[in-house]
């Protein structure tokens, strides 16, 4: 039995309603994309078309997800909003802060009694409020979606940059912050800025080496960290047919590694599977009743140049494994060429670490195509080269594989389980290195590969693959290694080639488990208190930011101008910075400690011009907070991308900072600091970035007359007596200029609310 299936069937029963609707306000035929945004405005029916990248437009989202590490900032806002319930269906999922160090049992109970103060906060509020709570160890939050909640033609919103995974069900779900989350729960229209689209049209079929995967990382290669900003991408062809429901969920899910909005697939029979795979055959059988409005109009495939805003098209037959990285998920190479490159640029040929798993690729078929490769590692006499380790992305999937033999197979290779949580993917992981300054390499099957995102360590090379990959090169330990075309040499002296993996879609007795790990709200909450201990170092209870004091703002010092890519990781860390997600003011001791200063090629050292004296970053702020004075942030292009941790604005609004001027943002960041009453600003000029000097006094104008479209100024007093001036773009539209002027858009809510 699926949940919230009453939900899925008001959203189905109208479904014929809105697109009819949408046709009419269009004039056109519509891409799945369209179908499902316009199934879900807030006003209802459509009533006129919308500019793509133009119109700011109001959402109703059917439902919410939230990580642990996001949650406890999301509900600690909600908590502020008034409403007696959530709005919508929401959940929690303690996936986030289970650190990888042993193994999966003693991992998981170190977790549970670290944060025991942490889960009980998570789960009294998701009783009291009405959400669902899913326990530590039940798995990672984009998999258990997948797996219960994910609907073709649904619309959900999810405190983590990955949320796009439930779009290889044919749902449009999009990573956000807390705040917009808090939107939601409190029944209130959520908005975004209606995309643009690019449709990718899959030919051919898999086979081999190759997997879905390698659809994404070539489509990574293709469009860059921000080629998919402000956009959608929806999957279509016979090729999109063939792939599994979870291989889709795979290419959704590194979609956000493009910077796009989210991605999606249609409404197919591999979906039906899946579906009824994972128990929920009465969803299949709604969807198979209105499945033409749930993808694309069979015109707009026909002629998909009319259609989308860019269109790009893959031959699956054609295409090669790929490698990407290292630092960034967008540096492509097709396996035939990966050696050379590892030979050419120096980087570390022995591969020190393979992990396989995570939300991204720990999907039944995904572990048995790599347990294939194992299995082969042990019938050949291979000794495993490297370290391995494996991540079940739920323990649904976990409880199953281990079922039918594969944990046991991987155990035999000399591979660790770890426990069904992020872990490594997103730096919990307590690597076991014996000198952290030396260069090394390591590869996996995640998402990202930031330098610092996995161990902490700038001096790791992180490289992206598919499992399968990812477990030949760990047996081999060495990056030239082709597992296509090399042999290795075993323990008997003898050269073996390793076969082409075989896996498996489904399983084929089904799943099982004992225990997934749920646990329903209270009947009634009301009567649940939910305590925040004021001595905590964990939590804390929010203060309401202050509102603008209605004047420009003049007299900001220069904190930190931002040299390069300057990501939510390098802005706000996870790693041992996880356990204070709940905790703002000791959270904000991390602020942008990553971001490397312009002025002297260093992190975490900036000039105090209260003292003239270089520190840390967030000691400088608070000297200046202190003081009264406000700051300025300065930084390069996309600006803010990677995960979606709304930390990473709240921090700097925290502690005194006044403006973000950059070259340009990334969509969640951007939208992050607006919800948080920050003005979040961009160059006119790229070049002026080079104008701004360490020493300046800065002054913004132009606030007084704050509208849409209309420019601002910043004002550069520098050191020498000199002045110059240049305008600043800003996307505020007038709904977000009264967030800023409130303070916040939580500001509003509570006014609202009371």
């Amino acid at each position: 039995m699926a949940f919230d299936l009453d939900m899925i069937k008001k959203v189905y029963d109208r479904y014929g309603t809105r697109v009819a609707a949408a046709r009419k306000a269009t004039g056109k035929h519509l891409t799945l994309t369209e179908k499902i945004l316009y199934a879900h405005l807030s006003e209802g029916n459509a009533k006129h078309a919308f500019g793509r990248g133009v119109d700011y437009v109001d959402f109703a989202p059917d439902r919410v997800a939230m990580q642990d590490a996001t949650a406890q900032m999301a509900l600690l806002q909600f908590m502020q909003a008034g409403r007696p319930q959530v709005a919508v269906p929401s959940t929690v999922h303690c996936d986030h802060l289970i650190q990888a160090k042993v193994g999966a049992t003693e991992d998981l109970n170190t977790a549970k009694d670290v944060n025991k103060e942490v889960y009980d906060f998570l789960a009294s509020v998701s009783d009291k409020y009405g959400l669902g709570f899913w326990k530590p160890g039940a798995g990672i939050i984009h998999q258990v979606v997948l797996e219960n909640y994910a609907f073709p033609g649904g619309m959900m919103i999810g405190t983590d940059s990955h949320t796009p995974n439930a779009g290889g069900l044919g749902m449009i779900a999009i990573g956000v912050g807390g705040a917009d989350a808090c939107d939601v729960m409190a029944g209130l229209p959520w908005e975004l800025k209606f995309p643009k689209l690019i449709g990718v049209k899959l030919t051919g079929k898999l086979s081999g080496w190759t997997s879905a995967k390698d659809v994404i990382l070539k489509v990574a290669g293709i469009l860059t960290v921000k080629g998919g900003t402000g956009a959608i991408v929806e999957y279509f062809g016979e090729g999109a047919e063939s792939l599994s429901a979870t291989g889709k969920g795979t290419i959704c899910n590194m979609g956000a590694e493009i910077g796009a909005t989210t991605s999606v697939f249609g409404y197919d029979e591999k979906a039906a599977i899946y579906l009824k795979g994972t128990k929920r055959a009465d969803i299949a059988e709604l969807a198979n009743a209105i499945k033409e409005h749930l993808t694309g109009d069979p015109e707009v495939y026909a002629n998909p140049e009319q259609y989308f805003d860019q269109v790009i098209e893959i031959n699956l037959t054609e295409l090669e494994p790929h490698v990407n990285g290292p630092f960034t998920p967008d540096l492509a190479w097709p396996i035939s060429k990966f050696a050379t490159a590892v030979k050419e640029n120096n980087w570390p040929a022995e591969l020190e670490v393979g992990l396989i798993g995570s939300c991204t690729n720990s999907s039944y078929e995904d572990i048995t195509r790599s347990a294939s490769i194992a299995k082969q590692a042990i019938d050949k006499h291979l000794k495993t080269k490297a370290e391995f380790t494996i991540t079940p992305g739920s323990e649904q999937v976990r409880y199953t594989v281990d079922r039918d033999g594969y944990l046991a197979t991987f155990e035999e290779m000399g591979g660790v389980v770890l426990a069904n949580a992020c872990g490594p993917c997103i730096g919990q992981w307590a690597r076991h290195t014996d000198d952290p300054s030396r260069k090394n390499s390591i590869i996996t099957s995640f998402n990202r590969n930031f330098a610092k995102r996995n161990d902490g360590n700038p001096n790791t090379h992180a490289f992206v693959a598919s499992p399968e990959i990812v477990t030949a090169f760990a047996i081999a330990g060495d990056l030239t290694f082709n597992p296509l075309v090399d042999t290795l040499t075993n323990e008997l002296g003898e050269q073996v080639k390793l076969d082409e993996p075989m896996g498996i879609e489904m399983p084929v007795k089904g799943f099982a488990v004992e225990d997934a790990g749920y646990q329903a709200p209270a009947e009634d909450g009301s009567h649940v208190e939910v305590k925040v201990d004021p001595k905590s170092s964990r939590l804390q209870l929010l203060d309401p930011f202050p509102a603008w004091e209605g004047t420009d703002i003049s007299g900001l010092k220069l904190l930190i101008k931002a040299k390069g890519k300057c990501t939510t990781d390098h802005i706000s860390m996870a790693g041992p910075w996880l356990k204070f997600r709940g905790h703002l003011d000791n959270i904000s001791n991390n602020m942008l400690i990553g971001a490397i200063n312009y002025f002297n090629n260093t992190a975490d050292s900036v000039k105090n011009e209260l003292t003239g004296g270089y520190g840390p970053v967030p000691a400088t702020q608070r000297d200046y907070k202190a003081h009264r004075i406000g700051s300025i942030v300065v930084g390069d292009e996309n600006y803010g991308e990677g995960s979606s941790r709304e930390h990473a604005a709240m921090e700097p609004r925290h502690l005194g900072v006044r403006a973000i001027l950059v070259k340009s943002f990334a969509r969640i960041h951007e939208t992050n600091l607006k919800k948080q009453g920050m003005l979040a600003i961009t160059f006119a000029n790229s070049n002026d970035y080079d104008k701004i000097q360490e020493d300046d006094n800065i002054n913004i104008t132009g606030l007084r007359e704050f509208a849409p479209g209309k420019h601002l100024t910043v004002v550069l007093h520098h050191k020498d007596g000199s002045s110059e001036s240049f305008p600043v773009n800003h996307t505020y539209n007038a709904q977000q200029i009264e967030w800023f002027k409130a303070g916040g858009a939580l500001n509003i809510i509570r006014r609202q609310m009371a």
